[in-house]
């Protein structure tokens, strides 16, 4: 496996490349110190599996480069690695495409774990901002939401692993909600399936590819399944179909 770690302190570059190849022999880590640098790297290797990206680059806003790459690499999961654990972060970074948020203050074996996560297709968000998360009202509504207080609850205990199992990783359904449910959200078969795809953290544009449609009929279907889940971001939807 191939891992990109960005960063643009050299100290914790450093120590996060002594973390991350400690996890496998068979881990090969390449490093950025800027976005720039990130971005070349990429061009030259196809082969990258994952990128570990900070927020606070010095050459560029964290935010926007993970826009960048979810652009040019829809298909390459990227985490974000960041001192900051605010909420608002976490969400904004999920719902531009993020497969996970990790602190920089976690642990060697929590590292570990988020990662093995990300790379069967979970999202993994820390527990402690889980219950930070708040949804709209209409959420609380919705059938979908019966597994939410829960899930927050059951994340928030110390050992309780922080992660939303994305369709198909780990369970032999193909997709979130089961069909009966589907039906009573009044989700159609095809928006089912973009949901699927959405939860995997895929952009309209590889949905789109995914499924031979246009991205508007994507971004319509989308919209659709944010209204039957009562939610109005794609965090938002994690949280309620996990």
């Amino acid at each position: 496996m191939k891992i990109l770690l960005v960063d643009d302190h050299p100290l914790i570059l450093s120590a996060l490349q002594a973390m991350v190849e400690a996890m496998a022999d068979d881990i090969e880590v390449r490093v950025a110190e800027s976005a720039q640098q990130a971005h070349a790297l990429l061009d030259r290797e196809a082969d990258v599996d994952l990128v570990l990206l900070d927020l606070t680059l010095a050459d560029a806003d964290g935010f926007t480069t993970l826009e960048e790459l979810r652009s040019r690499r829809p298909e390459l999961p990227v985490v974000v690695v960041s001192a900051t654990e605010r909420a608002a972060d976490v969400v904004r970074a999920i719902d531009l495409g993020a497969m996970g948020f990790v602190p920089k203050r976690t642990s060697n074996t929590e590292l570990h774990g988020a990662l093995a996560m990300v790379m069967s297709g979970s999202v993994y968000i820390p527990p402690a901002v889980l219950g930070l998360v708040h949804l709209p009202a209409g959420a609380a509504q919705s059938p979908a939401w019966a597994g939410v207080v829960a899930h927050i609850g059951q994340q928030r205990q110390p050992d309780a692993p922080a992660t939303v199992i994305a369709p198909g990783a780990g369970s032999s359904g193909a997709w979130p909600v089961a069909a009966a449910q589907a039906a009573s959200l009044g989700l159609t078969p095809r928006q089912n399936e973009v949901l699927s795809l959405l939860l995997k953290g895929l952009p309209n544009k590889l949905i789109a590819r995914e499924l031979n449609v246009s991205v508007v009929t994507i971004k319509d279907h989308v919209a659709a399944v944010l209204r039957a889940l009562g939610v109005n971001s794609r965090t938002q939807a994690v949280l309620v179909v996990s």
